[in-house]
Order: C-alpha cells, then sequence, then structure tokens
C-alpha cells in the first residue's frame, strides 16, 4: 500500500493561517519565512557534519585494515596486535556514526515538507538556438561580398595552413578542430589562390593547394547530397577515401586533374590580359606625346647624336647652334626636321605663344582686338624656311 502519511503536515506558505487582528500579519509572516529559513541551515549543517564524520571514520577503518595485513605479511606479531586493538576500536567508533546517520535520517523524514523541499530538480537543460544566416540564393551580390571579405580577413592564416597540408589524416584532424573552415568561403578562397599560384609561376605549390581544394569541394558536395551540415561529414568523408574505392578515387583524380587545367588556362588568360592591358597603356600614352608631325618625341630623342641630345637635355640654343652648323647639311635637316615633327622643336616659339594666348582669350570672350592676318605670302615664306635655316638664326626648344 502507498504510504500517504508524509503528506499530512506540510508547510505549504508561510501566510495560509488566519492571524489575530492585533497582530502585525505581514512581521508575523517574516518572522515565520525567517525561522523556517534558519531551521533549513541547520539541518543543512547538520547532514554535512554527520556525512564528514561518517567519510572520516570509513576512511580510518580502511586504512588500518591495510596496514593490519601489510604487517601480519612481514611477520610482525607485536604491532599486529595494537594494529588490532586499534582497529576494533576504529569499527566500534563508525557503528556509532552509522547510527547517528540513521536517526538523523529518521529526523529528517519526519521533518515537514515546504515550498523548498515539496520537490526536487530532476534535470537542467539550457538551448541557445544559433544564429542562421540567410542562404546565398537570398542574399544579394554585394552581401556575398562583403560575406567573404570578412570570412578572408578572419580565417586567411588558418585556411592557407590547411591548403599547405599533405596528409588526410592531418586535414581531417585541422578541419575538426576548425569547423568554421567547413564552408564554401574556403573553398572559393582556395580557387582564388590556385589562380594567383599559377600567375606567379609556382606550379608545384598550386597542386598541392589545388588537392585541398578538391577535398572541400567534395566534401561539401557530399554534405548537399545527404542534407546534413557540412561539419557532420568530415568523418564519414575522409573514412570513405581513405578505403580508396576505385571509381571513386579515379572521379577524384579526374576532377582534381580537371581543375588544374582550368587553373592554368586562367591564369594564363589573367596574363594576356594584363599584357593586352599594358601595351594599350603604352600605346594611349605614346599617342598622347606625338608631335605635330605624327613621331615620338622619346623615339625622335634617342635617335638624335648624342651631342644634340645633351643640347636637348641642357636647354642650351646657342650650343644646339654650334653643334648644328659643325653637321653636314643633309644630316642636320633631316634631324631638324623630325625635331620639330615630335615637337622637340617647336619653330617660331614667340609666335606660337602669342597665338595659343589669343585663341584662349577668344575662348573665354576676352579677345574683342583680333591681331591681323598674315598675307599669303609671308605665309609660303614660312612654310619655306627649314627648321635648319631657322636654327641658324634664333628658336626655341621645348
Amino acid at each position: 500500500m502507498v504510504d500517504y502519511s508524509k503528506w499530512n503536515h506540510i508547510e505549504v506558505s508561510d501566510d495560509e493561517d488566519e492571524v489575530h487582528p492585533n497582530i502585525d500579519t505581514p512581521s508575523l509572516f517574516r518572522w515565520r519565512h525567517k525561522a523556517r529559513m534558519e531551521r533549513m541551515e541547520e539541518a543543512q549543517l547538520e547532514r554535512e557534519t554527520m556525512d564528514k564524520g561518517v567519510a572520516e571514520a570509513r576512511t580510518k577503518v580502511e586504512e588500518t585494515r591495510k596496514k593490519l595485513e601489510q604487517l601480519k605479511t612481514q611477520g610482525d606479531t607485536e604491532k599486529a596486535k595494537a594494529i588490532e586493538t586499534r582497529l576494533k576500536e576504529l569499527e566500534e567508533d563508525e557503528k556509532r556514526w552509522r547510527k547517528k546517520e540513521e536517526d538523523l535520517a529518521k529526523k529528517e523524514k519526519q521533518t515537514p515538507w515546504n515550498v523548498d523541499t515539496l520537490s526536487k530538480e530532476g534535470f537542467q537543460k539550457t538551448v541557445i538556438n544559433k544564429y542562421q544566416e540567410k542562404p546565398e540564393s537570398e542574399m544579394t551580390d554585394e552581401e556575398i561580398e562583403e560575406r567573404h571579405r570578412t570570412f578572408v580577413k578572419k580565417n586567411e592564416k588558418i585556411v592557407k595552413k590547411f591548403g599547405m597540408f599533405k596528409k588526410l589524416d592531418d586535414s581531417q584532424q585541422f578541419l575538426q578542430d576548425n569547423l568554421e573552415l567547413v564552408c564554401e568561403e574556403t573553398s572559393n578562397y582556395l580557387v582564388i589562390w590556385c589562380v594567383n599560384l599559377a600567375c606567379e609561376e609556382k606550379m608545384a605549390l598550386m597542386e598541392q593547394v589545388a588537392h585541398q581544394c578538391i577535398v572541400m569541394q567534395y566534401l561539401l558536395e557530399l554534405a548537399k547530397s545527404l542534407k546534413q551540415d557540412p561539419r557532420a561529414c568530415i568523418r564519414p568523408f575522409f573514412t570513405k577515401i581513405k578505403k580508396a574505392d576505385p571509381e571513386y578515387m579515379r572521379a577524384f583524380e579526374d576532377e582534381l586533374q580537371a581543375f588544374k587545367e582550368r587553373v592554368r588556362k586562367r591564369a594564363k588568360d589573367r596574363y594576356e590580359k594584363a599584357l593586352k592591358e599594358a601595351e594599350e597603356e603604352l600605346e594611349k600614352e605614346k599617342q598622347a606625346r606625338l608631335g605635330p608631325g605624327g613621331l615620338d618625341p622619346m623615339e625622335v630623342f634617342e635617335s638624335l647624336p648624342k651631342e644634340m641630345q645633351d643640347c636637348f637635355e641642357s636647354k642650351d640654343i646657342s650650343q644646339l647652334q654650334a653643334v648644328v652648323a659643325a653637321m653636314k647639311e643633309e644630316d642636320a635637316a633631316y634631324h631638324m626636321k623630325r625635331c620639330v615633327e615630335s615637337g622637340l622643336w617647336v619653330p617660331d616659339a614667340k609666335k606660337a605663344d602669342q597665338e595659343a594666348a589669343e585663341k584662349k582669350a577668344a575662348e573665354q570672350g576676352q579677345g574683342d582686338n583680333k591681331e591681323e592676318e598674315e598675307s599669303p605670302e609671308e605665309e609660303e615664306e614660312d612654310e619655306e624656311e627649314s627648321p635648319y635655316a631657322e636654327i641658324k638664326g634664333d628658336g626655341t626648344s621645348v
């Protein structure tokens, strides 16, 4: 039969009884509560003292028994008799503690229950939901790029360390210790790193990183096929690949070789694109510095005699006149013509500066008075005058 006697006396609440009107009810309830808490503390202290005393008595008995056995083994009868006497005293002491423990248990059983002792906590469990990121299909290009940038900034060093492992056991252990690496961002970073290494012509290192990249991609594909978290597929994947199933390994190697070829092609395309852009930039710079005759001043300068180069570098017109005068007339005319067509030499520079100033003033609305136009005869004379003839007189180099 079920014993319901334990429910007879229960202190369910401190304020359930009716009190006399002349008694301050809140004060009475506070006193009751304080008295109950003090009784519980005393009972707790008594239980702790009892448990400690029982444990110490048991320990002493066990140690004395071990010592007695050692003495008997050694044949020391005198000490053994003394220890036996001590052991009997300790056993009697232990019995007394046991009796006290039984009495305390009966006392605790007769103690009325209250709101603090009526029930006990069976188990406790705390669950904190992790933050779930939006799937990549729902993210914008900017959000995807920002997520990748944040991942690389935080994990670049350990991703590179993973890319250098050659043994599968080392890779497995490293991923288990760094679960945050089991994601698409790691695979994407390894792909970019492979292309950069190929561009730098570090092919041996590229092939090593490519192997780790395919390992990560296969692991992620296994997780997708099983519809599980990739972090939960680390052990199954490495267990499968270590078994070295011929068909599975053949597919793995084929994918690895195809990936290496794609990386080499991508590196070649990037190199050709960079080379083409550099050539276009050089061509733009060359077109920008072409002179009025369509010649490149740098090329013309390199073709000049050393004496003329020194004159242009020092911007010494009198020295240039002397050098030209000392040259053959045909050579001097040839070089000076090329200097004019490339813009190294500007014939009648003062007139050119004046015309440029007048043109600028006219564009700004400040050119009310125009200069008189030159006569056709004067223009023909200017056209007929060669740079060689002019350099004998006066001119300005730029």
